[in-house]
C-alpha cells in the first residue's frame, strides 16, 4: 500500500520559483568585470534566468545538451545555473585554472555546444579555438558597451543574448533524474573525469546542506561563497541559499585577494563563508598584517584539503570565528561530512577541542561511510584503524560521464572508493590521514603526510608545508618535509624539535628543504605528483 501523498518531481527550477515568491527582495551582490559592485535581488535574478532559459529553448537544443560556463562567482553565472538546468539542459562548469590541454580535453569530451565566458578568459579561449571546434557560440558576461572585440565563433554579449528572452517563461516539468550539471575532477593523474549531477541529487544535497548540522543558513545570514562556482557547484550554496532566503555576496575574480575579501565581508555584513584552506591563509595574513578583526563573520566552512590546527586556532582566538571543517569531493556533490561539535564535548579543554576540530567531521544525513583494509574487510570505528574510505548515497557518483562501467573507483558494487585513507572514531568523527597514493609506507607502517603537514604549519615561520615519501634502502620510504617560509627560515633541527612532541618519533622527517612556492592543483590542493617528480632523485642524509 502506498501513502496518499502528492507527487512532484524535484527540479532546480522549483528553487527559483520558491525564492522568487518568498524572498523576492533578498539581495545578490557581485564583483564583476564591468561593475565593481553589482547589486540586485532574487526577483531580478530569476526573471533574467527565465529570459535565458527562453532564449536557449528557442535555439532548439536537444534535451541534455551540454552548455558550458567559464567564469568567476557572480550574478550572471548564477543565472546560468538556473537558466540552463531549469530549461532541461546540462550546465557544464569549466575550471579556468586547469592546464590548456585539460581544458581542451574537457570541453571536447563534454561536447559543449555553447559557452558562457568571463571577459578575462577570452584570450585563453582564443588560443584554444582551433582545438575546441564543437562550441558554436561564445556568450561573454558583459553588456554591449563593454563587449571586447573577439574572433570567437558567434561572440555576443550576455546582455544582448538574453535581451529578447521572455521573462514569463514557464519552467518545463521533467523527470527529476534528468542530468542537471556536469563538473570534471581536477585530474591530478590522467585526464579529468566528468561527474554528472541530476536535479534530484542536487535538490537533496541542498536540502541537507541547509540543516543545522551542515550550513545552517537562514534569512538572517549573509553568505560569501569563496569556493568557485566552477568547482562542484560552489558546494551547493547557489542552490541552498535561495531555498531559505539568504543574501549572497559573490567575490568575482577577487576570491584570492585577502584585502578585497575582508572589505566585502565587512561592507556587506557577511556572517558565513566557505572555501579551501589557501583562501583563509591569505585572508588571515591580511587581517594580521593590517591589525584588523571581523565584526560580522561568525563561521566558515573549510574543505578541499585538511585545515591546519593553527588556522582554526587563529580564527577562534583572534577573531571569535568558528571554523567548521568538512570533507567532500566532486564525486560527492560535494558535502560528505561536516565537523559539528556534539554537546557531550562542550567541556573539552582548548587543546582537546582543537584536536577534535581538525577532524573532517561526521557524515551528514544521506551519506554512508565505511573504511576497509586491503582485503576489503570493514574496519572498526575506533579512531585508530586506518583504511580506504568508501561512501554511498543519493548524491554520490555512480559512474563517470562517458566512462560508465569502466572505473576502478566502483570496484565494490554500490560503493564509491574515494581514494582517501581515513579513521573513524566511536562518535563517528572521520579523519582523513592521507590520500591512498600519498601515504608514506615506512618499515611496513603508515605515516600520515597530512598530519605532518598540519603540525609543521603550526610553526610561526612556516607559511605552507608539504610532505612526500622519498626512497630509503632500509625503510622503503621516509618523509621529506618541504616548506615555504614566512620570514626567516628556521633551521632543520629547530623544525624537527618543534615537531618532536606533536607526532610519533618515527614519523619525524629525515630532512627539511625550502622552496619558494608549493605547486597546487586547479582546486587549491597540494600537487604532490609535481613534488615527487621534482624530488625524484633526492637523496636523504640518512641514506
Amino acid at each position: 500500500m502506498h501513502g496518499l501523498m502528492m507527487d512532484k518531481q524535484l527540479s532546480i527550477a522549483s528553487i527559483a520559483e520558491f525564492a522568487e515568491l518568498q524572498f523576492p527582495d533578498t539581495e545578490i551582490v557581485s564583483v564583476t568585470a564591468d561593475n565593481p559592485l553589482h547589486r540586485y535581488t532574487y526577483r531580478d535574478c530569476f526573471r533574467r534566468s527565465r529570459q535565458l532559459a527562453d532564449v536557449l529553448t528557442k535555439r532548439g537544443y536537444e534535451p541534455a545538451t551540454r552548455i558550458a560556463t567559464l567564469a568567476w562567482n557572480d550574478y550572471r553565472h548564477m543565472e546560468c545555473y538556473y537558466g540552463i538546468s531549469g530549461a532541461g539542459f546540462v550546465c557544464h562548469t569549466v575550471n579556468p585554472r586547469l592546464f590548456p590541454e585539460q581544458l581542451t580535453y574537457i570541453i571536447n569530451h563534454a561536447d559543449d555546444k555553447l559557452m558562457f565566458v568571463d571577459p578575462m578568459f577570452m584570450p585563453l579561449l582564443e588560443k584554444l579555438k582551433p582545438a575546441i571546434t564543437k562550441v558554436e557560440t561564445f556568450v561573454v558576461f558583459t553588456d554591449e558597451q563593454s563587449m571586447p572585440a573577439s574572433d570567437l565563433p558567434g561572440a555576443i554579449s550576455y546582455e544582448a543574448f538574453i535581451a529578447d528572452g521572455d521573462p514569463s517563461f514557464v519552467w518545463p516539468e521533467f523527470d527529476e533524474h534528468r542530468a542537471s550539471a556536469l563538473c570534471y575532477t581536477s585530474g591530478t593523474t590522467g585526464n579529468p573525469k566528468g561527474v554528472l549531477y541530476s536535479h534530484r541529487s542536487t535538490l537533496l544535497h541542498a536540502l541537507v546542506g541547509n540543516t543545522g548540522a551542515v550550513l545552517a543558513l537562514s534569512p538572517r545570514d549573509v553568505v560569501l561563497p569563496v569556493v568557485p562556482m566552477f568547482h562542484v557547484n560552489a558546494w551547493g550554496m547557489p542552490y541552498a541559499a535561495p531555498m531559505v532566503g539568504t543574501k549572497i555576496v559573490y567575490p568575482g575574480p577577487k576570491m584570492g585577494d585577502g584585502e578585497a575579501l575582508y572589505n566585502l565581508m565587512e561592507s556587506e555584513g557577511v556572517t558565513m563563508s566557505a572555501g579551501v584552506p589557501t583562501v583563509w591563509l591569505a585572508l588571515l595574513a591580511y587581517a594580521r598584517g593590517a591589525d584588523k578583526t571581523f565584526s560580522t563573520l561568525k563561521r566558515t566552512l573549510v574543505g578541499g584539503a585538511a585545515v591546519p590546527a593553527a588556522v582554526i586556532a587563529e580564527f577562534r582566538d583572534r577573531h571569535g570565528i568558528d571554523v567548521q571543517q568538512g570533507w567532500g569531493m566532486t564525486e560527492t556533490s560535494p558535502i560528505g561530512s561536516v565537523n559539528k561539535v556534539l554537546p557531550k564535548f562542550d567541556n573539552l579543554t582548548p587543546d582537546e577541542w582543537l584536536e577534535l576540530r581538525t577532524k573532517a567531521g561526521r557524515a551528514v544525513f544521506g551519506v554512508e561511510m565505511k573504511i576497509v583494509n586491503d582485503a576489503g574487510e570493514t574496519l572498526p570505528w575506533d579512531g585508530e584503524s586506518a583504511g580506504a574510505l568508501k561512501v554511498r548515497g543519493p548524491w554520490i557518483c555512480s559512474d563517470y560521464f562517458g566512462l560508465a562501467g569502466d572505473s576502478e573507483a566502483h570496484a565494490e558494487p554500490g560503493w564509491f572508493d574515494t581514494g582517501d585513507v581515513a579513521t573513524i572514531d566511536p562518535d563517528g568523527y572521520m579523519a582523513i590521514t592521507d590520500r591512498t597514493k600519498d601515504v608514506i609506507k615506512s618499515g611496513g607502517e603508515w605515516i600520515s603526510s597530512i598530519d605532518l603537514e598540519n603540525a609543521a604549519v603550526g610553526h610561526p615561520q612556516v607559511a605552507e608545508a608539504a610532505v612526500i615519501g622519498v626512497a630509503h634502502p632500509k625503510w622503503t620510504e621516509r618523509p621529506l618535509l618541504i616548506v615555504v617560509a614566512e620570514g626567516d627560515r628556521p633551521s632543520k633541527d629547530e623544525l624537527i624539535e618543534f615537531l618532536s612532541d606533536k607526532v610519533a618519533k618515527w614519523w619525524l622527517p629525515d630532512d627539511v628543504v625550502y622552496i619558494e612556492e608549493i605547486p597546487h592543483t586547479a582546486t587549491g590542493k597540494i600537487l604532490k605528483t609535481a613534488l615527487r617528480k621534482q624530488f625524484a632523485d633526492y637523496q636523504l642524509p640518512t641514506v
